[in-house]
């Protein structure tokens, strides 16, 4: 995946893209996987980097959704279900089966949840992960250290999915770009352009790096910008009203040693009516997460010191030792793009998950709504609207089937086992040059080799891509992401061609940011 090629393609006049899609997270990603696999011409552009926003923030988990299922959301629940079905049998190098614990304090707890989750075991029918089981006190004990173990009687295990947003999105980037797509980070659509009856013909965007504008024609713009959706649908209308409202979830990451064990945690009532993880993710454990009401999306929330306060203490109520502020490692925070409630309506809890596609009068077609686990079902509507638009005879969808870039059923040990069969390229790069085969920084296992590789295979073109989403170490260890950015900034100054003054405004750049991630006693 070339960022250089794909330009080149983007900037051919005689090109008619049938899908121009604004916006790499998981919704963008997902329509234009979906249009590839019916055949279709399309064009990616996102202003950033891919899973810059939203999609590289959340809890890393591919599951039905347990906590919609209690709100009777049964359609959206069996849907995501079959979805994470799918994702795990087409990316296994990216996804794991992850047991869950829901502890038990009173018998009636024990009647609530073993009902619920074999309804849940039921609705998922042959993609079923593991069949939910009560567990004895000692079992639970056995299986999470950590847990408060006053008044505890047992627990109930269940089984859902995990794994690697951005770097999810990176492969689905990639496998797009195999299915000859033409994607490009770091490109800003600041235009939409229109025939003379006001029908959406094209747009203009920004090559950022170039600092070059460039105008492509395309039968269908799809507006997939999650929480910016509102800037889009303005570019087309200016006196559209809100359609978005953010709402943000926050994560702490902390030592693995706060729960032991290998399973996850699910606290199934906070005093918000919602329900906390704390999950093993990558050596760590994160904890989370908010729904908090913001009033402007941005590229770089941030967590409120009320949210921190209420992930520690929640958390705090169900472990034996509660980790402190001084304990957090790294916080982040992502933006969910809701439906703006109706007047006088703030909860964001009841407001509905399920995605929507809006056709404009201009027929711009925009998606909002949705989770990482229905990504490919999102994109598979946006792309049925496509058709719908043009009155033209529907392209079966074949995205379903559709196996992800690195596909390995022979998993790696370590942390490279994400990057599936390219770990054996990643591998060549370490034994072709030896100074690239050693850890960026102790105990951390990342390589020079795969700063090279994100920067030659994977369009990395800033520190923080390589630290943030290619690998996840700011998000791991804020700390530990500054130590490294140095070695960073050097190896991809020499494959990108860049000289000192780049590297002294990428790392001025780099650790500003990371301080965002640091709580702040």
């Amino acid at each position: 995946m070339k960022r250089k090629d794909n330009l080149a393609r983007a900037t051919q006049d005689t090109t008619v893209w049938d899908l121009a899609v604004i916006g790499g997270g998981a919704s963008g990603l997902g329509v234009a996987l979906d249009a590839l696999s019916r055949g279709l011409k399309v064009l990616l552009l996102e202003k950033a980097d891919f899973a810059k926003g939203t999609s590289s923030r959340s809890t890393k988990l591919v599951h039905g959704g347990v906590r919609y299922l209690a709100q009777g959301e049964v359609g959206l629940v069996l849907e995501a279900l079959k979805e994470r079905g799918r994702l795990l049998k087409n990316a296994p190098h990216l996804t794991v089966n992850q047991p869950f614990i829901i502890p038990l304090y009173t018998f009636f707890d024990r009647l609530k949840y073993t009902v619920g989750l074999k309804i849940y075991d039921w609705m998922a029918g042959s993609l079923r992960l593991g069949k939910s089981r009560f567990i004895s006190r000692e079992e639970t004990v056995k299986k999470m250290p950590q847990i408060r173990r006053e008044g505890l009687k047992g627990g109930v295990v269940y089984h859902d999915g995990q794994f690697d947003d951005a770097r999810l999105a990176v492969i689905i980037a990639k496998t797009c770009d195999e299915m000859g797509g033409c994607l490009l980070n770091y490109a800003k659509v600041n235009q939409l352009c229109k025939d003379e009856s006001g029908l959406i013909n094209g747009l203009e965007f920004r090559d950022l790096p170039g600092k070059k504008n460039i105008k492509i024609s395309a039968k269908t713009v799809v507006n997939a910008t999650g929480v910016f959706a509102d800037k889009i649908l303005q570019l087309d209308n200016p006196d559209a009203g809100k359609m978005i409202q953010p709402s943000q979830g926050v994560h702490l990451v902390v030592d693995q040693r706060f729960l032991g064990g290998k399973d996850a945690l699910m606290i199934p009532s906070t005093s918000d009516g919602r329900v906390l993880f704390a999950v093993p993710w990558q050596g760590k454990l994160v904890l989370g997460t908010t729904d908090t009401i913001r009033k402007k999306p941005k590229m770089e929330p941030q967590p409120l010191s009320s949210e921190i306060d209420f992930i520690l203490e929640t958390a705090g109520n169900y472990l034996a030792s509660a980790p402190t502020r001084a304990d957090v490692l790294s916080v982040f925070a992502g933006l969910r793009p809701l439906a703006a409630p109706k007047e006088g309506s703030t909860k964001t809890k009841e407001i509905s998950r399920s995605h929507k596609v809006i056709i404009s009068d201009s027929k711009l077609i925009t998606i909002t709504g949705g989770k990482w686990t229905t990504f490919r079902k999102m994109g598979e509507d946006t792309v049925d609207a496509h058709f719908k638009i043009h009155g033209i005879p529907k392209i079966p969808s074949k995205s379903a089937e559709k196996k992800l870039h690195g596909y390995t059923i022979s998993q790696e040990n370590g942390h490279l086992r994400w990057y599936g069969s390219d770990a054996a390229r990643i591998r060549a790069l370490q034994q072709q040059n030896p100074d690239w085969a050693h850890p960026l920084l102790e105990p951390y296992p990342y390589t020079g080799a795969e700063v090279v590789w994100a920067v030659r295979e994977e369009m990395a073109q800033k520190i923080e891509d390589f630290l943030s989403r290619r690998s996840r170490v700011l998000l791991l260890d804020a700390k530990a992401a500054m130590h490294m950015a140095p070695k960073v900034a050097a190896l991809m100054a020499e494959e990108l061609s860049k000289d000192e003054d780049w590297i002294r405004k990428e790392l001025e750049d780099f650790y500003k940011l990371a301080k965002k991630y640091l709580i702040h006693q």
